[in-house]
């Protein structure tokens, strides 16, 4: 099979590589759309040690199961790989399992390839009348809506009566604004240096969208809940200025680990800081759900290119040269 193969830091190829082959308890899976994640740039630029090179990327997959009970099943694939049998996971909180592994990450090679295996119980099944390019949406998707949960478990008071702030909009920003939104939350500023995303956000009917880059743009103490889908120092320091106090702040963003964050402010406006990590089975059924019905809007916000040009969708991606808030690919 063809497959886009990270080789080193900036560099990714188009080769052939070994077709998977299903064990017991296992689906194959043809793949007809594979989103690029902000973790699969992440590696590509060389910052990720838990992914090195030589490695097969993507975990945002959507397919045809091939052979077996599930031939010919059009399903989305959680990549979230759990034990199934520890107390986190037996608890629903299977995103905390100890021994929980994720394609695109060893062992598991990812799905930037014609095909894929994985653990049959990992599939679900697409709704009638939902592309695959939309479908393969749903595991960013789903760390959006677990995000936006967790914030209304959290939050002071309900999500439709909150000023919500949400810093990014790349696809699990954007999902965050659209879930919220879906939540009956109304009053949503989304934050992008981005100029072309911006656009992007403006087009799902966001009215408050702004460059948090520009000074005085943010007011202070505004937010009642702040989704963080960035996580750096400059989108951390800029959450915690701009939460309420009160408020929330999730944190879902891996952009790095350090800096940004005022514990000493965090703790006299005694706002509430959580860490928000993938998402759980449960999410993950709900947010095709939600995707099928349309509740989160028509998802017309991304752009399709066959997997050979996914070489050259990095080099956009890492140059800021599309306002895609997810560029899929299609195998």
């Amino acid at each position: 099979m063809k497959a886009l193969v990270y080789t080193g830091p900036q560099t990714i190829v188009l080769q052939d590589a070994a077709d998977p082959i299903a064990s017991a308890g296992d689906v194959l899976i043809e793949v007809g759309a594979v989103g690029i994640c902000g973790s699969d740039m992440h590696a590509y630029m060389g910052h990720d040690e838990r992914r090195p090179a030589p490695l097969i990327l993507g975990h945002e997959a959507a397919g045809v199961v091939q052979g077996g009970v599930h031939d010919g099943k059009r399903v989305v694939v959680n990549p979230l790989v759990t034990c199934g049998v520890c107390r986190d996971c037996l608890s629903g909180r299977e995103n905390l399992c100890a021994k929980r592994e994720i394609i695109s990450m060893p062992p598991r090679q990812g799905a930037f390839a014609e095909k894929i295996v994985v653990p049959a119980r990992n599939i679900i099944e697409v709704p009638a009348g939902l592309d695959l390019a939309p479908a393969a949406l749903a595991e960013p998707l789903a760390t959006s809506w677990h995000a936006v949960t967790l914030a209304a478990r959290h939050a002071a008071r309900p999500l439709a009566e909150a000023r919500a702030l949400v810093m990014g909009s790349g696809a699990v920003g954007l999902g965050a604004a659209l879930v919220l939104r879906a939540f009956g939350c109304s009053d949503i500023t989304v934050a992008e240096t981005n100029a072309l995303r911006r656009a992007t956000a403006t087009s799902q009917g966001f009215d408050q969208v702004v460059d948090p880059s520009v000074s005085g743009v943010l007011d202070a103490s505004f937010a009642d809940v702040v989704i963080d889908a960035v996580g750096n120092k400059p989108t951390r320091a800029a959450a915690v200025r701009s939460a309420r106090p009160g408020s929330v702040i999730v944190h879902i963003g891996l952009g790095d680990g350090v800096d940004g964050f005022d514990a000493r402010r965090v703790t006299l406006q005694e706002i509430t800081f959580v860490g928000a990590y993938t998402y759980t089975m449960i999410d993950f059924q709900a947010t095709l759900r939600a995707m099928a019905s349309g509740a989160l809007g028509d998802l017309d916000w991304i752009e399709e290119r066959t997997l050979a040009d996914g070489i050259g969708a990095f080099g956009d991606l890492l140059a800021g040269r599309t306002g895609a808030a997810k560029i899929v690919l299609r195998p």
